[in-house]
């Protein structure tokens, strides 16, 4: 059973930075694409990013050029830095990750359905 679990979300003003974590536990080799989906109160969940085995990152139109996906593949951890960030951005984050897949394109990155096993999520609220 594959485990996610999240941490480093927090208050910010807007324009600060911060970078959340995603740990994958269990059978985390049978994972092959990571990602990050948000979703605010009354709102739909939204896709951040993704990362792919290759090293191919994938981000939300919203989002590039503030934010940068990372993987450390020896201890199991995804990133996500997020700098200047906005008061639309604040959000609960979660991290999820996909079963093996042969190969991956933005699209099929963005579809929640892409994912099997997410993270609890952790709370990003961003201030004016």
């Amino acid at each position: 059973q594959v485990q996610l679990a999240e941490s480093g979300g927090g208050s910010v003003q807007a324009g600060g930075s911060l970078r959340l974590s995603c740990v994958v536990s269990g059978y985390s080799s049978n994972t092959n694409c990571v990602g990050w989906f948000r979703q605010a109160p009354g709102k739909e969940r939204e896709w951040v990013a993704s990362i792919f085995e290759t090293g191919t990152t994938y981000y939300a139109e919203s989002v590039k050029g503030r934010f940068t996906i990372s993987q450390d593949n020896a201890v199991n951890t995804m990133y996500l830095q997020m700098n200047n960030l906005k008061p639309e951005d604040t959000a609960t984050y979660s991290c999820a990750a996909s079963r093996w897949l042969d190969y991956m394109t933005g699209s099929r990155a963005s579809e929640p359905t892409t994912y099997n096993y997410w993270g609890q999520g952790t709370q990003v609220t961003v201030s004016s």
